[in-house]
């Protein structure tokens, strides 16, 4: 079952071995992690099996949820930061 975590869901998923290593060889070729591979893959998929305004909504709207939280953290620190003086 998902775990919501910030902004984010947090799900595990189950793959065979044999395309696992797949997975895992693509991965090393390109230089990146194998999550982040299997997330560029998925958000690949999802944008071919959808609407284009559909998806482009989305993915704006998770940018508007990132810059946010970037916002929030920045506040923080300053905040942070001026009561240490």
């Amino acid at each position: 079952m998902p775990v919501r975590q910030g902004h984010k869901w947090y799900c595990q998923l189950l793959l065979d071995v044999n395309r696992y290593t797949l997975l895992e060889r693509m991965a090393g070729e390109q230089g990146k992690k194998v999550t982040v591979l299997i997330r560029e893959l998925i958000y690949q998929g999802l944008q071919a099996a959808l609407p284009s305004s559909e998806y482009k909504a989305a993915e704006k709207a998770d940018a508007a949820l990132w810059a946010e939280s970037v916002r929030r953290r920045v506040q923080g620190r300053m905040r942070s930061k001026e009561l240490d003086s």
